[in-house]
């Protein structure tokens, strides 16, 4: 399965990546790769990007992984809803999940006792 993903270059401190097609199965930083797509700079938000070709890409079955998809949404490359490829900060504490599980008990009113009419 083929996958469009990022591929890191450039010095310590100083990430730049290449926008890169290869197998799901290669490391990233394997120098076999099938088509350099483009590259970017998240410091200076510079994108160069071939669009034709991320499309057929796509349309032949190349998967982008999350963070590629998030870029190509906000290029306006493809469209459809981001993902949050970010953990959550914090796991919910086992007091909350507890409190959550249980029911809140309920009040129960007095029953009414009903007396036959005469």
């Amino acid at each position: 399965m083929l996958r469009i993903r990022f591929q890191r270059i450039g010095r310590i401190n100083d990430p730049a990546f290449r926008i890169v097609v290869l197998e799901k199965e290669r490391a990233a930083k394997a120098r076999n790769i099938t088509e350099l797509l483009g590259t970017y700079n998240p410091r200076s938000k510079a994108l160069t990007l071939d669009e034709a070709r991320v499309k057929e890409w796509i349309a032949k079955g190349a998967q982008p992984t999350d963070s590629i998809r998030n870029l190509l949404i906000t290029k306006g490359v493809i469209t459809g809803k981001k993902v949050n490829v970010l953990p959550k900060k914090t796991p919910p504490k086992k007091e909350e999940v507890v409190e959550a599980a249980a029911p809140a008990p309920a009040e129960t009113a007095p029953a009414a006792e009903t007396t036959p009419a005469a």
